[in-house]
């Protein structure tokens, strides 16, 4: 760690990857990305010809990096595509280190815009994206059998 470090946490990782629509490269999409955990820090980008962008990681300084504190920073990125919105990523980042969104591998991605929304959990934090990259979701975890669920849902008791 060097002396810059001090103080940092990642906020969101750097990332990049390709835009499409209908299996076709989006050109001249506005991607705007925000990250908030002590206030909102946004910015944002346009994709090349063929779809193609690159965000850099976003870091925040603060004291309380080394305090026995959680850390929660929201992230969100929307496309702006032909008059049309897209939340193409949104999720809760729990971790300070960066990449922690991949399990520490870079973060690239490919995302159809006309995909369903998927649902990632990493590190028991849940991101919903229209991407896909390289990362293993967390194996499901069963609630009934950790005991959460002492009623049906009609409110009747369990057996």
């Amino acid at each position: 760690m060097s002396i810059s470090d001090i103080g940092k946490v990642c906020l969101f990782s750097g990332i990049s990857g390709v835009i499409t629509l209908d299996g076709k490269f989006v050109a001249g999409a506005k991607l705007v990305r925000t990250a908030d955990r002590d206030g909102i820090k946004t910015d944002e980008i346009i994709t090349d010809e063929k779809g193609f962008f690159k965000l850099p990681p976003l870091f925040e300084r603060t004291v309380t990096k080394h305090l026995p504190m959680e850390f929660v920073a929201s992230q969100e990125i929307m496309v702006y595509y032909n008059g049309k919105n897209y939340k193409m990523w949104s999720g809760v980042k729990r971790q300070r280190e960066e990449n922690s969104e991949a399990r520490g591998k870079p973060l690239a991605v490919k995302c159809e815009l006309n995909s369903d929304i998927k649902y990632v959990t990493i590190g028991a934090t849940f991101i919903h994206s229209l991407c896909v990259w390289d990362v293993e979701s967390d194996p499901p975890i069963d609630w009934e059998k950790m005991g959460y669920f002492d009623e049906d849902l009609d409110g009747s008791e369990s057996k």
